[in-house]
This record gives C-alpha cells, structure tokens and sequence, in this order.
C-alpha cells in the first residue's frame, strides 16, 4: 500500500508531556493526557485504555452465521457477527476463534485477518481484529458467558448488507467487519 504521510506531516503530530488515571472499570480506565503540538499548543485529553477486540465473519454456504444480543448502551437487541475482548496474553485469531466457538458453537477450519482498526482513535487506544471464518464445523454446543445470552441465526449476505445501520443492525464496527469482507472478496 501506498504511503500517504509525507515528512511535512511531522508537524501535525503531537506529544505526551504527562498522563494522569482517572477512572478504572471492568472494560476500560479513561486517562487524561497533557499533549503539545508541534507549535507550542498545549491540551487536556482524555483517552479510553482498554484491550482490543476480534469480530469473526464466520461463512457458511453463501451465508453468514450471526448472534443476536442485548447491547447495554443501546438498550436494545444487536444482530452481528460473533466477537468480544481478547484475553490476556492471547493473540488475536485464538481470541476469534475462542469467540466463535463460545457463541456460536462452531470451529472454523480456516481463520483468514482481514485487517485491524481502531474503533476511535480520537479517543480509544485498543484495536479490532477482523477475522473471516471458513470451513466450519458445527459442535451443537455454546460457551457463553454468564452474562451472556446470544440467539444464532443465518443470514443472507444480502440480508446482512441490506440491515447495516438499521435499528436491528446498530453496530458500527459490524460494517467496518462487513467493509474489509467485501474488499477481501473483490
């Protein structure tokens, strides 16, 4: 891929004089940041630490396997793909996999990255993983968490696109999942 930054961009970066911790919960700690410009121009901001996630597009026979759950924030049901947090330690495509096996009850026999993104990066310093699942295998068993409760259902690929940034399908990194599966395809 092309290099779009140029050494007249150095000026545009900005740097961390000191940070402060604010704010510790279960998903992220939020920090704020004293940073200064390039020219002299200091500022308080405010980051979200937290770890970084996988969502798995698991394919199947022209379909995609998707789970529906209650998202707190929306207060509403989500269609997406299957993902969550990586644990500890674990690299990203054992996290995908580990997620798809827990809500959805299957093994993929092949993992292929689709790429990485960070989900703000004004504000938040983790990333997501994408990852697209073929060749599954059924287990006929999930592996939920206890605050977990996820329906499974198959959906079109056209079904998919066509709910993207409706009320059933409110997630924005599912489209960006959806995006790097279509540049993948092309």
């Amino acid at each position: 891929m092309k290099n779009y930054f140029t050494t007249d961009d150095e000026k545009l970066k900005w740097k961390t004089l000191g940070e402060k911790h604010l704010l510790k919960t279960i998903v992220f700690d939020v920090n704020a940041c004293e940073n200064v410009s390039s020219t002299g121009l200091k500022g308080e901001y405010y980051v979200m630490k937290a770890p970084d996630w996988v969502i798995t597009i698991p394919e199947k026979d022209g379909k995609f396997l998707m789970v529906k759950q209650w998202r707190h924030g929306e207060k509403s049901l989500s269609v997406e793909f299957p993902g969550g947090v990586i644990d500890a330690g674990e690299e990203p495509e054992a996290a995908a996999a580990r997620e798809l096996l827990e809500e959805t009850g299957c093994k993929a026999g092949k993992l292929i990255k689709l790429g990485k993104v960070n989900p703000n990066p004004a504000l938040f310093t983790n990333h997501l993983h994408i990852f697209l699942a073929e060749d599954l295998e059924p287990t006929g068993k999930q592996d939920l968490d206890e605050d977990e409760m996820i329906n499974c259902m198959e959906l079109s690929k056209e079904e998919v696109l066509e709910g993207m940034g409706t009320d059933q399908f409110p997630h924005g990194l599912m489209a960006t999942a959806m995006c790097l599966y279509l540049k993948h395809k092309a």
